[in-house]
């Protein structure tokens, strides 16, 4: 009786390995997945990117005054960043070629009231260089 049991069991987990073989054999892979696209499509040229501007996510975020770069430091000293309403501090920017994090703000306003078009302004900023942006 156990005999027939564990022939049972095992005949069970040897279908549903097979049966798991078999479906994933029908799926197709990622790499066939990201294969496929639309015949005629035209590859996505990169948009010219604005030297005294912030990205996120590949979207201008803010723009720039005064910057200077030290290498040796490791950080982007800002005199001033404006327009920056869609600007979301704790995540990581692109400035030029490098991948930045903003660490310190001198000053922030909502307005600025000798300029109230620029919208939100900071002041003496400080941003770390983490690294390089893939172009």
């Amino acid at each position: 009786m156990v005999v027939i049991l564990l022939l049972a069991s095992a005949g069970i987990i040897f279908l549903a390995a097979g049966m798991t073989f078999f479906l994933r054999s029908k799926r197709p892979t990622v790499t066939e997945q990201t294969d496929q696209s639309p015949k005629g499509a035209q590859p996505v040229q990169p948009v010219a990117r604005e030297d005294n501007a912030i990205y996120q996510d590949n979207k201008l975020v803010a723009r720039v005054l005064d910057p200077a770069i030290n290498q040796d430091s490791r950080e982007i000293r800002f005199g001033e960043i404006h327009h920056c309403d869609a600007l979301l501090l704790p995540e990581e920017c692109e400035f030029q070629k490098y991948r930045i994090m903003i660490q310190r703000v001198g000053f922030a306003s909502r307005v600025d009231r000798a300029a109230p078009e620029k919208g939100r302004v900071l002041r003496e900023v400080v941003a770390e260089i983490l690294g390089y942006r893939v172009q």
